[in-house]
């Protein structure tokens, strides 16, 4: 008898955008997980011996890429910050949108193609660096979780790198979105071992591509 199949899904936006699409594709959480009051972290599926295991965002791509998981829902800058070998996104599931964006406090005078050097806050080292070195800066990324916007002012680093959405909490920050590294939306993410070796795997990627087609050509 096959294993049960174990999905992770994100804490937060995301999820309140795909919970109906993974209804359609036939995941559907039991009850207690909708309950704001429930701490349990791993959930049963109706009709299915799925089972549904919540978790931050970046630890969805590391239970995907190590096989703990062999599906899960995160965004696409999760996927381009860790790039593991054995992770596989082949569904763009056109919600989540966002961007990844540098931004830094409004008149700042600092023009970057002049300078060499700047230390910036990110949850997003590798994506950091990885966009500065294509402009010839070296960058010294200080690794912050949340709170990103009060780097700036309080003289931790002279930019970050952030999720940006409205650019509000920007602006009520005194930040300005000054370049994008990277538009954003949730993908299906799935374990290249298990696509290849569990037929129940590649039954769900199509049921989303599926459900994905069908939307976009409403």
């Amino acid at each position: 008898m096959a294993s049960p199949l174990t999905f992770a899904v994100p804490k937060g936006r995301i999820l309140d955008e795909a919970l109906p699409l993974m209804a359609r594709a036939g995941v559907v959480p039991e009850a207690g997980f909708h309950d704001k009051a429930n701490r349990a972290l791993s959930f049963a599926c109706e009709g299915t011996d799925m089972r549904l295991i919540r978790v931050r965002a970046f630890d969805v791509a590391t239970f995907v890429a190590h096989g703990a998981a062999q599906l899960g829902i995160v965004g696409s800058d999760v996927v381009e910050e860790f790039a593991y070998p054995d992770l596989y996104a082949p569904v763009d599931l056109a919600i989540g949108h966002c961007r990844l964006s540098v931004a830094e406090p409004a008149g700042q005078s600092a023009n970057p193609a002049r300078v060499s050097h700047l230390r910036v806050a990110s949850k997003y080292p590798s994506l950091t660096r990885r966009h500065f070195e294509r402009l010839g800066i070296q960058a010294e990324v200080v690794k912050l979780n949340g709170a990103m916007e009060l780097a700036p002012g309080l003289g931790l680093a002279s930019r970050i790198v952030d999720l940006v959405s409205t650019g509000q909490t920007l602006k009520d920050n005194g930040l300005v979105e000054s370049s994008r590294i990277l538009d954003v939306s949730a993908r299906l993410i799935v374990n290249r071992a298990a696509l290849k070796t569990d037929p129940r795997v590649a039954a769900l990627v199509e049921a989303f591509r599926a459900l994905v087609a069908e939307r976009q050509a409403a």
